[in-house]
């Protein structure tokens, strides 16, 4: 199978850094279109034609234009199997992959933007993720006793994680307990994961100076 042609628009230091950190560990070739979301300009920019939303990451594999970071780590797992980061289809952990997978969408976001927010999720039982403390209990069980989610294998998963808490705890949203601090070390650390680190830090300061700042 050929390699598709990947386009990753971009933006450091944000969501999408995760997804350049993927790219790079599947040793998938890519463009990076880098764009400025702070700059005032953004709102009328051509990537609205292409995410109406002007959300990163955003990933144009050849002629497919595939939004959301999660159906996008998804992709890429599966488009680059080689790299062993996803399990196939016929693998007994790939249920349990997919799971932790889909909880980042659709229970640790939604916490963490209601937390941020202050707004009131309502009942426990009519909430999509309970409460705060059980999302996060039951993600800290699935990363107990580690060091991967899926225990000595590494995949897609733990990158997802990996960058989420060092973000979130960086802002306060999750605690900083031992279990999270080292899985995310764990991932950030990594010479792969350093790498785009550092080049954000160059881009967002060239982008920064070109806005006068």
């Amino acid at each position: 199978m050929n390699a598709p042609h990947i386009t990753l628009y971009y933006a450091p230091q944000t969501r999408a850094t995760g997804t350049r950190i993927l790219l790079e560990e599947l040793g998938a070739p890519y463009d990076l279109h880098v764009l400025d979301i702070h700059a005032d300009h953004f709102a009328d920019t051509d990537f609205r034609k292409i995410n109406p939303l002007r959300k990163v990451p955003t990933l144009k594999s050849d002629n497919t234009i595939i939004t959301e970071q999660v159906a996008i780590a998804l992709f890429l797992g599966d488009r680059f199997p080689d790299a062993g980061l996803a399990p196939a289809f016929d693998d007994p952990d790939r249920g349990t992959y997919l799971r932790w997978m889909v909880y980042y969408a659709a229970c640790f976001e939604p916490a963490l933007i209601d937390k941020s927010t202050g707004h009131d999720p309502g009942p426990a039982s009519s909430s999509v993720y309970g409460t705060l403390e059980e999302m996060l209990s039951t993600l800290e069980q699935a990363m107990t006793p580690g060091p991967f989610i899926l225990g000595d294998r590494m995949t897609v998963a733990d990158i997802l994680w990996g960058v989420a808490l060092h973000w979130t705890m960086m802002f306060d949203l999750v605690p900083e307990n031992p279990v999270f601090r080292d899985f995310a070390q764990r991932i950030m650390s990594r010479p792969l994961a350093m790498k785009v680190q550092a080049m954000d830090e160059t881009l967002a300061a060239e982008q920064a100076a070109a806005r006068g700042q």
